[in-house]
Formats: C-alpha cells, structure tokens, sequence
C-alpha cells in the first residue's frame, strides 16, 4: 500500500545552541536545528555551544566551493586518449560556453584528467550557486560529454558518471580537488573555560586527538579523515535541513586538529567536502522550507551566499558536537554513563 506524507513519522528534532559563529559568512549567534534518533547528540552538540558563546566564537572560513562530475570516454589506445585531453584542456573557454548553455547559475572552474589504458576520465568542476549542484552538473556534464562525442568522433560514450568524481563514496579526488564547500571552523578556548565546561585539559584533549583520531584512524586504515564523529551531526543536520543524507560519506571525511597553547586549547575542524544547497531537490518539504528560513538561508542575496551560509552553520555545529563528545572520552567512564542515563532514564 502506498504510504502519504501524512502516515510518514518524522524523525525527531530539537534546536540546538545559540551557537556562537565569527567570520565573513556569519557573524551572529544562531541556533540550529538536528534531527536524530541518538538523543544525547542534542545536549552534547549544546555543550559545545555554550562553550563557543564563552569563549568568543567559532571562526568559519569558507577555503572553496565546486561540485563535480567526471565521464569517461574510450579510445583507440592511451596515445589517442591522451591527444583528446590536451586538445580538450586547450578549449576551455569552449567547455565552459557549454556549461553555461545548461544552467543560469553553472559556471566552469576547472577540468581534471587521468588516463588509464584506453580510458580518459575527465573530472568537470562547477560553481552552482545555492544548490549543492548534484542534478546542475550532472545535466552539464551531459552537455559536455555530447559536445566531447561531436568535437572527437573517434572517442566513444563509456559512462556519464565515471566515479572520479566522486560522489557519496571515500576517495582522495574530492580532498585533493575539492568537491562541495570546504569550510574550517576553529575556536580558541581559554584554561578555565576548557575545565570548567569541558572537566578536561587543553593538554589531554590535544593527546586524545593524536592517540585516537590521528594515529587510531592511521591503524584503522582511514582515508583523509581523523575525527571522532563527524557523521552524527553533518547526518542530524542534513536530515533537517533537506540535504542528500548520503552526501555524509565523503562530508564525513574531515580533520580535527587540536593544540595545547599556554593560554588554553585551540581546537578546529575542517570540512573539506561539505556538500549542502539552500535550495534544489527536498527543499520543497514544508518543515525543511521552515527550518532554512530560520535559519536565515531564503533570504534575497546574491547566488551563493545562502549555500555558503548554510555551509558554514553545519561546520560550527559540526565542531561543537566533535569538542563535546571528545572532551567525554579525555575522562574514564563518562562517555558511558551519559548515554546510560540520557537514553535509558
């Protein structure tokens, strides 16, 4: 039987912070909203913005922003795939006149090759304005790939997606190249507030960074990632804001990098393939379209500015979930008894 939306049972959601948050994209205090059936992530990632509000705010800065898709066409032999490439590089110009003829907001950043036998994988990188991009530069990349096949008869259609590009599965490409927001969030947090509110030390959080996240995620066999938990907030924050949930695996990728200073603890995270749009596919659900437009990211600005917003409030709560959950593991047992007693009364 075909269920409606109203048989559909939401997936529990709260408001989180105020969360302090610096930088050019935002400049405010702002709750977010998560929506997740692992209960303790909201007084968790709440701990860590009543730490944010404390020690001054979380610096967001916003490095890059692209998405992407890669095709594949077949050759003779790598000669000839190769020939095709520089020929195809050299016309730029061309390539992104294609692009722009699919979309108004689709704009051609950069191209990236590789050549395996007979095979030319080409990675096309794209600005999409505020959607996360996915159907934008897939519908280029078609384009393109029909120009590719006119321009160069003697190549041959292999796959529209050549997964060089990549999406929704773990690779180095999308670290190297770059593939949604990247976004570093970072605070500086004084001694007495990191005991005070963390019940831990600038020095055995730095600790725990290495030991577990750095060289635990080296044993573990981790690919460009080394944190705790990434996932739990990017999927809490995706769900309630009408991303594509599946985007958390390559989102997931990321890096805490901690330092114990004389004057306290520095803490970051960088999210390099963070990939949310303010608009586009699940956007049209209603508690989505009000959750966005609290959160500031409907309003009329310039292309690009909403995504970039939304970008930077999923990495400030992102650090505040990440600070709060590793400060519990700096301390024998507490990590244990607060799920006990948040999840089990």
């Amino acid at each position: 039987m075909k269920q409606s939306s109203q048989d559909l049972t939401p997936i529990p959601t709260q408001w989180v912070g105020p969360i302090s948050i610096t930088g050019d994209t935002v400049n405010e205090e702002i709750s977010v909203p998560m929506a997740t059936y692992e209960t303790p992530l909201w007084p968790s990632t709440g701990r860590g913005a009543r730490v944010s509000r404390k020690a001054g705010g979380i610096r967001c800065t916003v490095v890059d922003e692209r998405m992407t898709r890669s095709v594949v066409v077949r050759a003779k032999n790598a000669e000839e795939a190769y020939k095709a490439w520089v020929s195809i590089e050299s016309r730029q110009a061309e390539v992104d006149a294609v692009v722009r003829t699919t979309s108004r907001f689709a704009q051609l950043i950069e191209m990236n090759r590789q050549v395996v036998g007979n095979l030319l994988f080409i990675r096309f990188e794209c600005r999409t304005g505020d959607a996360s991009g996915h159907n934008m530069v897939t519908g280029a990349a078609d384009a393109l790939l029909g120009w590719i096949l006119t321009e160069y008869p003697h190549l041959e259609y292999a796959s529209i997606s050549g997964n060089f590009c990549t999406d929704k599965k773990v690779s180095a490409v999308n670290g190297l190249h770059g593939r949604g927001k990247y976004v570093v969030a970072e605070m500086e947090i004084s001694r007495e507030l990191c005991e005070k509110q963390l019940r831990t030390t600038p020095e055995k959080m730095a600790q725990l960074n290495l030991e577990k996240n750095l060289i635990g995620g080296v044993i573990a066999g981790s690919l460009r990632s080394a944190n705790a938990h990434f996932a739990n907030m990017l999927l809490a924050f995706y769900l309630a804001t009408g991303q594509d949930a599946a985007n958390i695996i390559e989102g997931s990728q990321g890096m805490v990098h901690a330092e114990a200073r004389p004057e306290g603890l520095y803490f970051s995270c960088t999210l390099p393939n963070l990939i949310v749009g303010s608009v586009g596919s699940g956007k049209g659900n209603p508690k989505v379209e009000e959750n966005l437009v609290r959160l500031g990211c409907r309003e009329d600005r310039e292309p690009g500015e909403n995504g970039r917003r939304l970008a930077v409030l999923c990495a400030a709560t992102v650090l505040c979930g990440e600070i709060s959950l590793m400060a519990a593991q700096t301390n024998p047992g507490e990590l244990m008894r607060t799920h006990f007693k948040m999840e089990r009364g």
